[in-house]
């Protein structure tokens, strides 16, 4: 931990009694104090529009606070410990009195000494602007000092398009400056995410073959088994494209596809990442497959469509499911498909990224009945991380015959770690100012320049998904897009 992050800090979560603060960034925020990575001197203040006390909150929070990284009796301690150290204050988003009554409480708690200060908006996307301004308004940012600083902590979606996406990054920008404002996308702090890089980069093995002239089809899967099981309201305004794949996959893609960075600073890697981004064209309606999940059966159970989940308006033509073959124009790549797919209501669960390396050349086995499939490199990122080279070997016995064999790291038995939650690692840096798995403004436009055409045009011919059972692998014009690639 750097000197910096060793100073007083308060952590401000805005949205503090909802799902993501209660289950996801407190629990974090214990886990990172159990082990000894937060400063001695540190508060967590909430405030929500939930008229809550400090006994409520503290209670709620306790709910979600697990002792895996301190078992036995220890752990009653210290979660005592860090539930004295967390507040709350209740009011509205849009309220400046709100926020001058938790600036009042957080100076009451902090005394004099000066803080650090990390405001994290776990709240609606329409109403950050307002929040921000009214953060800035109340005085509870550090401004012109550099001997503390603020940081504000973004959950997406950032803007719907790239103009409402610039229209946010310029008016943050009038609260928290650049350097201090960290766009988080929670994939980039998931262990296998993180180790892309490491296993492209210290390996000999892999770089040299990581191109075109040995690479056929890459592939990166986002799968979920369940709908929207009643949180409709949110999914519908943004759709599966804005959610997962302008966003997450896109990340990925940056990652598998990015030249070796001089160092793996934030800059770095950052400027790396906008240079594949760049490379990419923009898509259009012809090139995505989209669908939408009705109802179907999972496990044997029943299961409604998307438009009879009550959060869901009838008419409905948000698509649940999309796949799109995008292409990286630069000279590693070009020529090589990226399939990017991405649904609910499939018949399976996981995230994968898997490398479809080209057949060999002249192949003598081939002659044999079975000509078994290309080497694939598969990246699994969520359940089980695991990474898996798929060769070509000989089965036992006194005849040739080939089969498909897994070489295959599995996280859980290779390592004898917990392995943390993406919250942890990212909080931590935000701690620590280290901005390499944050998004930067311009990563965020040129993503958003792939997509906002597109996204435009299907709005404005009211292009309808293709209807898929709940349950199935998705709509049949995955399969026009597959046939591309």
């Amino acid at each position: 931990m750097s000197r910096n992050a060793l100073d007083p800090v308060t952590f401000v979560v805005v949205g503090a009694s909802g799902d993501l603060a209660r289950k996801k960034l407190l629990p974090a925020l214990f886990a990172l104090y159990s082990q000894g990575f937060l400063p001695r001197d540190f508060r967590v203040f909430g405030f929500a529009r939930t008229p809550f006390g400090d006994a409520e909150f503290r209670a709620r929070v306790a709910e979600n606070l697990t002792c895996r990284y301190v078992p036995g009796e220890a752990c009653a301690d210290r979660i005592r410990e860090f539930l004295e150290r967390c507040h709350y204050t209740a009011g509205q988003y849009d309220s400046a009195d709100a926020f001058l009554n938790l600036y009042q409480a957080m100076r009451e708690k902090e005394g004099r000494q000066e803080r650090n200060r990390v405001f994290y908006l776990s709240i609606p996307p329409q109403v950050f602007l307002g929040v921000a301004h009214a953060i800035g308004g109340a005085g509870l940012v550090q401004c012109g000092n550099r001997r503390v600083w603020s940081r504000a902590v973004l959950e997406k979606p950032f803007g719907r398009d790239r103009a409402s996406s610039d229209r946010l990054t310029a008016e943050m920008a009038r609260v928290f400056e650049e350097r201090e404002t960290y766009r988080i996308d929670h994939y980039l702090g998931k262990e296998v995410i993180q180790n892309l890089m490491v296993l492209r980069f210290a390996n000999l093995v892999f770089e040299p073959i990581w191109n075109r002239a040995h690479v056929r089809r890459v592939t990166i899967e986002w799968k979920e088994d369940i709908g929207v099981e009643g949180r409709g309201g949110y999914f519908d305004a943004y759709g599966i494209i804005r959610d997962v794949i302008q966003n997450h996959l896109l990340q990925i893609l940056a990652l598998t596809a990015m030249e070796r960075p001089a160092s793996v600073t934030a800059g770095h890697v950052g400027d790396e990442k906008v240079k594949v981004l760049r490379a990419v064209p923009p898509l259009t309606p012809d090139d995505v497959a989209l669908g939408q999940y009705t109802a179907g059966t999972r496990r044997g159970l029943p299961h409604p469509g998307y438009t009879d989940d009550p959060t869901v308006p009838r008419d409905s033509r948000t698509p649940t499911f999309a796949a799109a073959a995008l292409r990286v124009d630069n000279e590693r790549w070009r020529g090589v498909p990226f399939v990017i797919m991405a649904g609910k209501g499939l018949d399976g669960g996981g995230t994968t990224v898997t490398i479809h390396f080209r057949d060999v050349a002249g192949n003598v086995f081939c002659d044999r009945p079975l000509c078994l499939p290309a080497n694939r490199l598969s990246i699994r990122i969520q359940p089980d991380e695991a990474i898996m080279l798929h060769v070509v070997n000989k089965q036992p016995g006194l005849q040739v015959a080939l089969v498909e064999s897994d070489l295959n790291l599995r996280y859980r038995a290779a390592f004898d770690a917990l392995i943390p939650d993406a919250y942890e690692c990212l909080l931590l840096d935000v701690l620590e100012g280290d901005k390499s798995l944050f998004i930067r403004c311009d990563e965020l436009e040129a993503a958003w320049d792939i997509f906002t055409p597109l996204l435009h045009a299907i709005e404005a011919r009211g292009i309808a998904p293709e209807p898929y059972a709940f349950g199935s692998a998705g709509p049949a014009g995955m399969r026009r897009v597959l046939s591309r690639a």
